[in-house]
């Protein structure tokens, strides 16, 4: 059975936060696929550098952010608005078969590739028969 993928609509992050200044949030559209030894995540953040990505984990949250800044935005009268300005966020709930300390991110034209390893007991094996 094949199964479409469609692109989902712009989502506006629910602020469960105390900010100090009003800053609209987007969940950043993203991919994950899995190769034989790691899963890569792909997440698209137009408008943000490198300096402004932040990736954490703690405990078993991974939190991804991408800050833009808004007085880049001050003053433009759009003529066509297909997406919000506002700063990325998403956080995922990773498993133990991940090594939390392999991770690695990385920040080009605006999208965050992140590499994470999985863990030795999580990897493919092929066992070996004794005769």
């Amino acid at each position: 059975m094949a199964t479409e993928i469609e692109a989902r609509p712009k989502q506006k992050v629910e602020q469960r936060e105390e900010a100090t200044r009003p800053e609209a949030y987007f969940q950043p559209p993203l991919d994950i696929y899995e190769t034989q030894d790691a899963l890569v995540l792909v997440a698209d953040m137009p408008g943000v550098g490198g300096d402004a990505v932040h990736v954490e984990v703690d405990g078993d949250q991974l939190t991804i952010e991408g800050r833009i800044r808004p007085a880049d935005y001050d003053g433009m009268k759009p003529v066509h608005v297909e997406y919000g300005v506002g700063s990325f966020r998403r956080r995922f709930t990773v498993s133990e078969a991940v090594d939390r300390e392999g991770i690695k991110a990385q920040m080009r034209d605006g999208v965050l590739t992140l590499r994470l390893p999985k863990a030795a007991h999580a990897r493919r094996r092929r066992i070996p028969i004794e005769s």
